[in-house]
């Protein structure tokens, strides 16, 4: 028997460059009325609306130049990049939460579905045998307007967002009727019923 002899196979090695990220690299404008606290890789934001924290991650720094923020990486590597963007994102919605503030907006579609404040907890009416109660958390506002109209604002975007999702998740919108709890510029996909047989 003839042997066919083997090459060997080579590996070539590629240096992998990390793009600056675009959103990263934007600066963030400080309003006047907002206070900015800065230690270490500790942030703390103070303005009329309330007060915000955040640590980051040692891939990543924050500086203050005059009124500005600028959010630097500290090493060039994959997981610097993506921190980069994203603690970026997280500080200018800090900066933009206690000075302006955030605010998310439900509907309500169904017969008979509503909501109602009773203090510090929303009462919401959603075909159940029961309604459901929801304690508000510190630091959001709840306004209800037309019974069925929900607005959730507040400083704290994440809070805001959770809190809005939470209201949601008790009864999603169903694509056939689009009945349930949507946000307001929710596009529900709405689905055809079974047509019946033709006689």
């Amino acid at each position: 028997m003839s042997k066919v002899p083997v090459n060997r196979v080579g590996f070539s090695r590629k240096t992998i460059e990390c793009k600056e990220s675009r959103i990263g690299k934007q600066p963030i404008e400080v309003p006047s009325n907002v206070t900015i606290t800065l230690g270490g890789q500790d942030l703390k934001v103070k303005g009329p609306l309330g007060e915000l924290s955040l640590v980051y991650p040692r891939e990543v720094k924050v500086d203050r130049e005059d009124s500005f923020l600028r959010v630097r990486k500290t090493v060039e590597t994959r997981r610097a990049n993506q921190m980069h963007g994203l603690f970026r994102t997280l500080t200018d919605n800090m900066v933009v939460g206690v000075s302006k503030g955030f605010e998310k907006k439900l509907q309500m579609v169904g017969v008979g579905y509503r909501a109602a404040l009773e203090g510090q907890v929303l009462v919401l009416s959603l075909g159940f045998s029961h309604p459901v109660r929801m304690t508000i958390p510190d630091g959001i506002k709840v306004n209800v307007e037309e019974n069925t109209r929900i607005t959730v604002s507040g400083y704290d975007k994440s809070a805001i967002g959770q809190f809005a999702a939470s209201i949601r998740k008790w009864r999603p919108p169903e694509p056939y009727k689009g009945k349930g709890v949507k946000y307001v510029d929710e596009v529900i996909r709405r689905k055809e019923g079974k047509a019946g047989k033709k006689k």
